[in-house]
């Protein structure tokens, strides 16, 4: 098998790119890295150490006291801000709420974009985010944008808060907060979420989680060789 295949995923939130990023990575034997996850732990930490976003100095020196870590366990991927396991707070509201906010911001960006290049090298992987075949990694062998139903989106991301015993939350908000992300996400100076010329859309409103997995396997496969 080849090194240093990189596989990007990028999309809306809440359309299944961690889904399809974690079965390619475990179906394919590559490392899996969640940059999402990545700005949500930086939101995270804001968010405990009362960072004023709109102070450049603030957040550079915030910046310098921030150590992301992934690691994995029962063949997910976890991830640990400066040694403390977030996998499951950075999935609450609270961030949910202002993680836009701070990844919008130019300086954050650009450090979490250097860690993933960082992440890239030598290594088989897949990525998935807002702008990792836009910007992160342009020159990726492959490329997934994906997209569905907003609606769908939010009962997905909503059924997932409730499993997890999250019950301070409505459907109609989990929606409003998708629909503000997204117009967030697509309206940023820095990185906007568009798709890359080259990539592969998959719009998974009625396909399977198996059936997109399929898809994305035929083709990547030609590539291994």
């Amino acid at each position: 098998m080849r090194k240093n295949l990189i596989i990007a995923i990028d999309g809306y939130s809440s359309c299944g790119k961690s889904t399809l990023a974690k079965a390619l990575a475990k179906e394919l034997g590559f490392i899996y890295i969640d940059s999402g996850a990545m700005y949500r732990a930086v939101t995270l930490y804001f968010i405990r150490n009362k960072v004023t976003i709109q102070d450049a100095e603030v957040v550079k020196q915030a910046l310098k006291h921030i150590e992301l870590n992934f690691h994995s366990r029962d063949y997910q991927s976890h991830i640990t801000l400066n040694g403390e396991e977030v996998s499951e707070e950075i999935r609450q509201m609270p961030v949910s709420e202002k993680v836009s906010e701070v990844s919008a911001n130019k300086q954050v960006r650009q450090e979490m974009v250097r860690q993933q290049q960082r992440m890239g090298k030598s290594k088989n992987i897949v990525m998935d985010g807002r702008d990792i075949g836009t910007t992160v990694f342009k020159d990726a062998q492959v490329k997934f944008f994906m997209t569905a139903d907003p609606k769908l989106r939010a009962e997905r991301r909503f059924n997932e808060m409730q499993s997890k015993g999250d019950t301070s939350i409505t459907l109609e908000e989990v929606f409003e907060n998708i629909a503000h992300r997204d117009y967030a996400d697509t309206t940023r100076i820095e990185s906007p979420l568009v798709r890359a010329e080259d990539a592969i859309i998959i719009d998974n409103t009625a396909i399977t989680e198996a059936g997109q997995l399929d898809f994305a396997l035929k083709k990547v496969r030609p590539l291994l060789t």
